[in-house]
């Protein structure tokens, strides 16, 4: 649900994806809603890993998980053809769980906003 990474360090990311129609999560040419949750998952989980990787140097990156959405709004949502935009900052950092802030856009109009609170587990997987 990310096809490039355009920035991350230690506390933000910022990805896109272009919605394509056969996109799992198209359906009548539009991206569905819960699809724009998950971009946003998908970019908490590429900044985590760019921080294991490049900034704490590991061999290997944490798995995370959703543990909860709060304050979702999505306004709008992409058509085939279009790219979603999406950036996340890190607001607070509690060792294993993650408060974050995401938004994400499309032509520069922001069409969804959310806070994530990412939950790591132990378990590693190779980069």
């Amino acid at each position: 649900m990310v096809d490039r990474l355009l920035s991350a360090d230690d506390k933000q990311a910022e990805t896109e994806l272009l919605v394509r129609a056969d996109n799992i999560f198209v359906a009548n040419g539009m991206l569905k809603a819960y699809a724009i949750i998950e971009n946003m998952a998908q970019t908490c989980a590429a900044q985590l890993g760019y921080a294991d990787v490049y900034v704490n140097g590991h061999d290997d990156v944490r798995i995370g998980y959703i543990g909860s959405v709060k304050r979702m709004q999505i306004d709008a949502s992409p058509r085939v053809g279009e790219t979603l935009r999406t950036r996340m900052e890190v607001v607070e950092d509690f060792g294993d769980m993650k408060l974050v802030t995401t938004e994400s856009f499309v032509n520069n109009h922001r069409i969804a906003v959310a806070e994530l609170t990412i939950a790591l587990s132990g378990e590693r997987r190779e980069a």
